[in-house]
């Protein structure tokens, strides 16, 4: 069995809230509980995250969407390229996330002993 981790970070690329889903769920399922209650002026995310409940959420909120569109999606959403450019900024995290071997191998064996080691492992990398 494998375990996503679904990460909210801020602008700097540190971590404010993650999730853990069960690998072989969809990743924008689990958005609208990550984001709720968290103020932000726009969200950048990747095509697993372009769904139309999601955009209207973001829409509701007055927030920038800034979504990679999946190719079969009939209505087209404008993105700022430049500031899309900045979604390295999650993958930066993941990188160096992935750098501590018992996230990167999944060497805990419970949910509750891998979220502490998620949050551990956060809190080295704001440290750097």
């Amino acid at each position: 069995m494998t375990t996503k981790i679904l990460a909210l970070t801020d602008a700097l690329g540190n971590l404010v809230r993650f999730r853990l889903m069960p690998g072989q769920r969809y990743d924008s399922v689990e958005v609208p509980p990550l984001i709720d209650g968290i103020a932000f002026d726009g969200l950048i995310a990747d095509k697993a995250f372009d769904s139309n409940a999601l955009v209207a959420e973001l829409n509701d909120r007055g927030a920038r969407i800034v979504i990679s569109q999946h190719p079969a999606r009939a209505q087209k959403l404008r993105i700022d390229p430049d500031i899309y450019a900045w979604r390295h900024l999650i993958e930066n995290f993941f990188c160096k996330l992935k750098e501590f071997k018992r996230i990167a191998m999944r060497a805990c064996k419970t949910d509750q002993s891998f979220e502490a080691m998620v949050y551990l492992a956060a809190a080295v990398i704001n440290s750097r």
